[in-house]
This record gives structure tokens, sequence and C-alpha cells, in this order.
């Protein structure tokens, strides 16, 4: 799991940050299916590292400079990123449709809560993944090369190399190899 650090969402250069990649987003997600070299130029605007990647409509995410996507990356309809924290992908990944990667949390105390503060972490998918449709990543967490998610899980932990994980909490049921 990586560290979570204190942010304050409501500085004036993260919501201009969020504004920007809000408009950004609606930009791709209102391409054709068949324009697909129109979407280049705003992968390039939006992403921290991009070079090949398709992605279905619709997509979000808070700021998208803190997304840094691999070779031949591959997201099915309705991804949802907040990316408050680095969410790095590495090559030839594949999101079934409805994943989700929340690299933000907030206070558990309602007191603090109501302040605004939140907590980010980074999170990190290694090379030749597949995730499962409807999985949700949290913050923190880190899935190991050529390991595939069970569609609907729910990752609250580290995910080890070349293994198959799925439920809620996700937690590893064989190798990949099994």
């Amino acid at each position: 799991m990586h560290p979570f650090t204190e942010i304050h969402p409501f500085k004036p250069e993260l919501i201009a940050a969020r504004k920007q990649a809000k408009h950004l987003c609606q930009q791709l997600n209102a391409l054709r299916a068949d324009q697909t070299k129109a979407r280049k130029p705003i992968y390039q605007q939006l992403f921290g590292q991009v070079s090949s990647a398709y992605i279905e409509p619709n997509f979000f995410c808070d700021y998208g400079s803190n997304i840094f996507l691999g070779e031949k990356f591959y997201a099915n309809h309705n991804c949802v990123i907040l990316d408050c924290a680095e969410v790095r992908i590495g090559d030839r990944v594949m999101f079934g449709p409805g994943v989700q990667i929340y690299a933000t949390t907030h206070p558990i105390d309602p007191v603090e809560r109501a302040t605004g503060k939140e907590f980010s972490a980074a999170v990190t998918i290694g090379d030749d993944c597949w995730i499962g449709g409807g999985a949700i990543i949290l913050a923190g967490v880190t899935i190991g090369n050529g390991s595939v998610i069970g569609a609907g899980s729910v990752v609250t932990k580290d995910i080890p190399a070349g293994v198959v994980a799925l439920g809620n909490p996700c937690r590893v049921i064989k190798s990949v190899n099994d």
C-alpha cells in the first residue's frame, strides 16, 4: 500500500485543474466512434502520459494529469478514475465496463470530514493486467503484472503478480497458470 497524503481540494489551482479535466472529458465523450484520430490530441492534453490508448465513452476523471497510461491501454464504457494522486497503468492493460479507480478517500471522523479534507494515495496497475467490469480499485493499491481482477471486485489491498483475484474484499483465488 502506498502512503496517504493530505490534500485540500478547494485550492483555486485544483478547482481550475478539475474544470479543465471535465472540459476535456466532455470533448472526448462527445466524439463519434469513428473519430479515432480526434481522440489522440485530447488524450495528450488530458493525461500525464499516453501513447496508444482507446477509451470508450463515457470516461471521467478528476485531473487527468495524474494518470500515466502504458502502451495499448483499453478502457471499456463508463470508466471513472479519481486521480487526486498518481494512477499508473502499465502496458497492454484492459478494463471492462464500469471500472473505477479511487486514488482518494475521506476522513472517517465526521467533524474532520466536514472540513473538506481528503487523503490520496497512488494506484499502480502492472503490465498485462485485465480488470473485470465493475471492479473498484481503492487508494494506495498496487496490482502486480499479469494479474486478473474479477468483475465486481473491490480491491482494498495490494494484489501480487500473476494471480486471479476477486470478491469483496478482493482476494487471490489462484495463479493465472492454474
